[in-house]
C-alpha cells in the first residue's frame, strides 16, 4: 500500500522531526538519542514539579508526543510502530525531565509497555529517583478481562493527571488522581477496516458487509463482527454498552474519537448519532470528535466515558496547551435560528394537464433510476456528485408535481425553478434552475420552444459553456435547436444522444466539471450532463 515514507526503517524519526518542525517557538524537543531513543519533551520544563512520562508504540498519532504540553505531558516515548518502547528509551525519558519531586508513568495496559515501562522504573528508583507507575486499563470491549486494554482512555488521564501535576501538588496526590481517573475512564470502539502499517498491504480482515466491535488499537481482532449498517444503529452498538458500565444519574464527558481513517464529515455524524443515544444524554462534556488515540489509517471511532465528579470535572477543565489536545467543551442543544423569509412556492395554483404530468414524471423517474451510473460516469471526469444531484432535484418535483400549476407554462416553469434553486446542490443544480427559471420568465413571448431557447441561453451566460466544451450543452443545445425547428422528441433525443458521444472524443474541457481534470482521464468517457440529458429525452420519446 503506498504511503508517504522514505524508508520504512525511518518512519517514526521522520515522523518526530516533521512534527517538531512544526511544534513553535521551541518549546518541544527531543532527546539526541535517534534512532533508538526516540523521546519529546518540553523544552521548557525546570523539574520543580511532578513530571508525567508517557508512551507506547507509535501509530496512534497524535498519541503521545502530541500531548506534550503545559498541563498534559512532559515527555512522551515513542516505541516502533505498535511496539513498546525500549526500556533505555524509557529510562532516558525519565532521567531527562525528573527532579525532586517524582516522576508519574503513564501507561496502557499491553504486556510490553508494562514491562518496559516498569523496568525503567525500576532502574530509576535504583538512582534515588521517585517514581510511580499508572496503569490504564479502559478498554471495555471484552467482559471480564483480566487485563483489559489501555485506548483512548488513557488520554484523559493524561489530562488530569496533568492537571494536578500543574497545580504543583507532590507526586502522592498527582499519582493518587492518575489511578482514579484510571478507574472512572472506560472506552469502546468499532471499525470499518483495519489500518495498513507503513508500506504493507492492508489486511482485509474485515468484510465488506460487517464491522468489527472492540478491535485494538494495534489492529487486534474485536470482540464480536456485527452487521454493517446506518450510522445511528453502528453508534448505538457502541455507545450501549458503555452506558450500560455507568451508575444510574451519573455525568459523564464524552470522548470521542477517530481512529485515523474515518473523514471529518462522518465523524460529524458520529458525533450526531451518539448524542441521540442514553450514552450522549449523560453527557456534561464532549471532547472531539478528533483524531486522539489513532490506529494509523482504521476507518473507524472510539468512545470514551469519563465517569465525573468535582474533582474530575475540575481536572478536565483545568488550563492546558499542546499540538493536540482538543478542550473539553459544554454541551447544549444547538440553537436554531430563524431562516430568512424567501420567495416561497405556490404563488400559482395548482393544475392538472395529463400530458404535461407524465412527461414530467418519466423525466423525474428517469433522472432517479439513472443516479448511480451518472455518478459512476463523472466519478471518472469529475467529483463523482453528478447523477446523485440530478436524481435529488428529479424527487423533489416529484414530491410536488400535485401542487405545480401543471396547466400554466410560465407558473410551471417558473415553480420549477424555485424548487431547483432551493433544493439543486453544485453547479448542475443551480444550472437546471437558471433554465427554468429563465424560460418561465420567456414563456408568455412565445410558448415552449422561445422559453427553452431563453433558458439555454441564460444557463449558457452564467456557467461559461457553450458546444465543444464538454458539458450538458452538448447534449441539450442540440436537442433544443431541433424541436424550435419543428422536429420530433424522437429526432430531439437522436441529436442530443450525437452530441453525448461526441463528448467521449472532447480530451480538453473548456468548463464545467472535467476542466479540472487532466486531458488523460477524458477520452472515451462521455460528459455526465450531457449522458443524463440524452437519457431522459430517448426516455420521453418511448413514451
Amino acid at each position: 500500500m503506498k504511503s508517504f515514507l522514505n524508508t520504512r526503517d525511518a518512519v517514526v524519526t521522520d515522523a518526530i522531526d516533521g512534527f517538531l518542525a512544526s511544534s513553535g517557538a521551541g518549546r518541544l524537543g527531543r532527546l539526541d538519542g535517534f534512532p533508538d531513543v526516540k523521546v519529546v519533551l518540553r523544552t521548557d520544563w525546570d523539574r520543580s514539579r511532578v513530571a508525567l512520562v508517557s508512551g507506547g508504540g507509535s501509530g496512534h498519532e497524535p498519541a503521545h508526543l502530541g500531548f506534550v504540553g503545559e498541563g498534559l505531558l512532559t515527555a512522551a516515548v515513542c516505541g516502533e510502530v505498535f511496539a513498546s518502547p525500549t526500556v533505555d528509551a524509557v529510562l532516558a525519558a525519565i532521567l531527562a525531565v525528573t527532579g525532586e519531586p517524582g516522576c508519574v508513568l503513564i501507561v496502557k495496559n499491553y504486556t510490553g509497555d508494562r514491562l518496559n515501562f516498569g523496568l525503567a522504573a525500576e532502574k530509576a528508583r535504583a538512582r534515588g529517583l521517585r517514581v510511580e507507575m499508572v496503569i490504564v486499563g479502559d478498554d471495555i470491549a471484552i467482559e471480564g478481562a483480566p487485563q483489559p486494554r489501555g485506548i483512548a482512555g488513557t488520554l484523559l488521564v493524561h489530562k488530569l493527571a496533568g492537571a494536578a501535576a500543574a497545580e504543583g501538588l507532590p507526586l502522592a496526590e498527582v499519582a493518587a488522581r492518575a489511578r482514579d481517573a484510571a478507574a472512572h475512564v472506560r472506552s469502546l470502539g468499532l471499525a470499518l477496516t483495519t489500518g495498513a502499517m507503513p508500506g504493507a498491504e492492508r489486511e482485509e480482515r474485515i468484510s465488506a458487509d460487517a464491522v468489527e466491535l472492540g478491535l485494538g488499537i494495534h489492529g487486534e481482532p474485536g470482540s464480536r463482527t456485527v452487521p454493517f449498517d446506518a450510522a445511528d444503529a453502528l453508534v448505538g452498538q457502541v455507545a450501549g454498552p458503555l452506558a450500560a458500565t455507568l451508575e444510574p444519574e451519573t455525568r459523564i464527558a464524552l470522548m470521542v474519537n477517530s481512529l485515523g481513517g474515518t473523514p471529518p464529515l462522518d465523524m460529524a455524524i458520529v458525533m450526531g448519532a451518539v448524542m441521540k443515544t442514553p450514552l450522549g444524554a449523560r453527557a456534561d462534556y464532549v471532547i472531539g470528535p478528533a483524531p486522539l488515540m489513532t490506529s494509523l489509517d482504521m476507518r473507524g471511532f472510539s468512545l470514551t466515558a469519563l465517569i465525573l465528579d468535582e474533582g474530575r470535572r475540575a481536572g478536565l477543565l483545568a488550563p492546558s496547551a499542546s499540538a493536540a489536545w482538543v478542550p473539553a467543551r459544554e454541551v447544549a442543544a444547538p440553537r436554531l435560528v430563524p431562516t430568512p423569509a424567501l420567495d416561497d412556492e405556490g404563488a400559482a395554483p395548482a393544475s392538472d394537464d395529463p400530458a404535461v404530468r407524465r412527461l414530467l414524471l418519466a423525466a423525474t423517474q428517469a433522472l432517479q433510476a439513472m443516479g448511480p451510473e451518472i455518478d459512476a460516469l463523472d466519478a471518472k471526469v469529475g467529483d463523482g456528485d453528478a447523477g446523485s444531484t440530478f436524481a435529488k432535484c428529479a424527487a423533489a418535483v416529484e414530491a410536488r408535481v400535485d401542487a405545480l400549476p401543471l396547466a400554466d407554462g410560465t407558473a410551471l416553469l417558473a415553480a420549477l425553478g424555485h424548487v431547483l434553486s432551493r433544493i439543486g446542490g453544485g453547479s448542475s443544480g443551480v444550472l437546471l434552475a437558471t433554465f427554468f427559471t429563465a424560460a418561465g420568465a420567456a414563456f408568455a413571448h412565445g410558448g415552449w420552444p422561445k422559453a427553452f431557447a431563453a433558458g439555454l441561453d441564460r444557463m449558457k451566460s452564467y456557467g461559461g459553456a457553450t458546444v465543444g466544451d464538454r458539458t450538458m450543452i452538448d447534449a441539450l443545445e442540440p436537442a433544443l435547436d431541433t424541436l424550435s425547428r419543428g422536429g420530433t422528441l424522437s429526432e430531439a433525443a437522436a441529436a442530443a444522444r450525437q452530441g453525448a458521444e461526441a463528448t467521449k472524443a472532447m480530451t480538453r474541457a473548456g468548463a464545467g466539471r472535467s476542466s479540472y481534470v487532466p486531458s488523460s482521464a477524458l477520452n472515451g468517457v462521455p460528459d455526465p450532463g450531457a449522458e443524463a440529458v440524452a437519457r431522459v429525452l430517448e426516455r420521453l420519446a418511448a413514451l
